[in-house]
This record gives C-alpha cells, structure tokens and sequence, in this order.
C-alpha cells in the first residue's frame, strides 16, 4: 500500500506547524507569509462569468471549449511575443501542481529515464519524478548536465522559491543546447507576469525558440496573476506533439477542467486591468516588506520577480523562522527547496494589506 508514498520525500509543510503555533500566539495574531497563496477577492468579471456558466450539467472535455483554446492561444501571442499559435498548441490543466506532479508518469518515463529541475526548486519537480520511478537530478546550468538518459529538463523563470529570472540569450543557450541532444524542455513560467526588477522572457519567444515550438512546452496559471488558486485554472503551451500525446492520455484519465471554470479563464484572460490593479497591490507590499526586512538585518538576494523575498541573516534557516515566529510572522524556511536554501527564507507578499502593516511593525 505505501509503496509510491516510500519513494516521496516527507511532505515538508509539516514541519512547520510547531512554528505555527508559535506565531499564533502572538497578541495580534499570526502574520502568516509562509504560502503564497492568493487573499485578494478575485475580479468581479471573473466571477460573473463563472456564475454564468454555472449551469452545465454535461461533461466538459479535456480539451476544453473552442472558445477557451481561443483565449489561451491569443494570451500566448498577445503576451508571451509567441507567434502562430494553433489550438494544437495549447491545452488546459487542472492547476499547475497537477500537471508538475504528474507529467513524467504522462510522458511514460520511469526507471533509467532522469529528470533534471533547478538546484532551489519548488519540490514537486521531485516528486514527480520519484512518482515515475525516474531518477531526479539537480543542476546549476543545465547544459553542464550529461544529456544521456535525460528525458525531461524543467526550468522556472521566475523562479519559486528565489525570484531569479533567465535572461532571454540564456533561455535562448539552453534551448538551443536541450534540442540538440533530445531534451524535451518544460519552463514553467507561472510568475511571468510578476516581474519587478527584470522582465521575465517566455520559452515560446520567437527570439528564445526560432518561432518553432519543437521541444519546448510553456506552463502558466491563473492563480497568481488573476486569484484564481481556487479555481485551479492552468494551461501548457508548445509543442503540438507534446501537446497531442498528453491530450489523448488525458481523456483517457478524464483530467477535465470544470467548464464553469473554463469560462472564468476566457473572461480572465481577456482582461488586463483586474492583472494591473493586483501587480500594484503586490508592489506595494514588496517595497514594505523589503525595506522592513532589511532594516532588521536581513539580505535579500534575487527576488528580482515572482511573489517571494528570498531573505537571509547568514544563519541555518530554521534558527531564522523561529526568530521570525517569535514576532507572530512565519515564513517557509529555504531547505524546503533545496540544501542550497538552507541558510535563506522565503518571505511571501501575498498577506493583507493589513497584516503587512503589522508584519512590518513586528518587524521595527
């Protein structure tokens, strides 16, 4: 029965509950800024559009309505640069993590296949090769990595946990090196749209990928840019092979996003005001939370994009959270991403408004 359970790392959350607890106690509560995860309401036309479409009692497909691959095919040229997108190029998911964790088992890798993701990474790179049975593997530069038995290379520009963005001629490097030894690329760009002090570049960028798609799939989501993490809006966007192969396994695993959901992604994604009025909301608590940190001691490194100060004092991360959890305030201790994290935090803006008031109080 344990058996897949065995091969996965120890859900690492978990760990931070007695930390919790601690921050809990504080007399005017925790200020809790460990997940990001998304408090603002989401826009009314996005909520609208989900009630209109609350009626369907039929099954949606995978593949979704011809309007929804509308949407995200125009999103993609409209957005990313990317040119002559089809509906064969894009697909929805059900959120991201759904298809992190489960697309090396989708690609029919396994045992003697290797996976390679970022040294700080988001951990379901991991666990989704460990699901397979294939061999997870770390990198710096991925085109230092030996390309034998490597079938899958994720990148994620900008990064989750460190904000560090690829700049488009290293995009472009890696590509280049990937297809010519086989390598299918995944980038997963979820915080594309949430740079600050760099413009995050897209894989799909004809000056990155030579306007071919060809080994290179984009991953994006609506949670972040638009509070949809309840939603569980995602999509991919590539290569059609890639894209046609996991279409058809993923009807035959009835992987369906909701169809009310699928008309809250068209009207989401064909509004750009809701995106601006959250980037400034998200601006201003970074400028707070950054001088706030580093007026206390803190380093902050990176962070250059995504909705993350990855922070350090230059002490083991646990001694960090627990001086942190002592003010009320709890972040994600850097070691959950990785043994290169184990001296940094991860500190989310994705708080109140109010609780980053008080965090920043704490904090003076």
């Amino acid at each position: 029965m344990a058996s897949v359970s065995s091969r996965l790392p120890v859900f690492p959350w978990d760990k931070l509950e007695p930390y919790k607890a601690t921050a809990a106690g504080h007399p005017d509560g925790i200020v809790d800024l460990s997940v990001g995860t998304p408090v603002d309401p989401v826009p009314p036309l996005i909520q609208q559009a989900l009630v209109a479409a609350a009626d369907s009692p039929g099954y949606p497909t995978v593949w979704g309505t011809a309007a929804l691959r509308d949407a995200l095919a125009g999103w993609v040229e409209r957005r990313l640069g990317a040119v002559n997108v089809e509906h064969t190029n894009v697909l929805p998911v059900v959120g991201s993590k759904e298809l992190v964790a489960w697309l090396p088992t989708q690609l029919g890798l396994g045992a003697g296949d290797r996976v390679a993701y970022p040294r700080l990474a988001y951990p379901t790179y991991e666990v989704g090769a460990r699901l397979c049975g294939a061999e997870p593997v770390v990198y710096d530069d991925p085109t230092e990595l030996d390309p034998a038995g490597l079938a899958l290379l994720w990148l994620n520009s900008p990064s989750n946990p460190t904000g560090k963005v690829l700049a488009k001629d290293e995009l472009t490097r890696i590509v280049a090196w990937a297809r010519e030894n086989g390598v299918l690329v995944f980038s997963d760009e979820c915080y594309l749209e949430l740079g600050w002090e760099a413009d995050p570049v897209s894989v799909l960028h004809p000056d990155v990928c030579g306007g071919t798609y060809e080994g290179v799939v984009a991953v994006h989501s609506l949670s972040k840019r638009s509070n949809l993490a309840g939603y569980r809006a995602a999509f991919i966007a590539g290569d059609a092979d890639v894209l046609g192969e996991l279409l058809r396994i993923r009807k035959h695993g009835g992987m369906m996003t909701p169809a009310p959901v699928q008309a809250a992604t068209v009207a989401a994604l064909g509004d750009d005001a809701h995106v601006v009025e959250q980037r400034a909301r998200y601006a201003a608590r970074r400028t707070a939370l950054r001088s706030a940190l580093e007026a206390h001691g803190f380093r902050i490194e990176h962070s250059e994009a995504s909705l993350y100060l990855w922070a350090t004092r230059d002490e083991p991360c646990w001694e960090t959270v627990g001086h942190l959890a002592d003010l009320g305030i709890l972040v994600a201790p850097g070691d959950f991403y990785g043994e290169a994290g184990e001296r940094f935090v991860r500190v989310a803006f994705t708080a109140t408004d109010e609780r980053v008031e008080a965090a920043v109080k704490r904090l003076g």
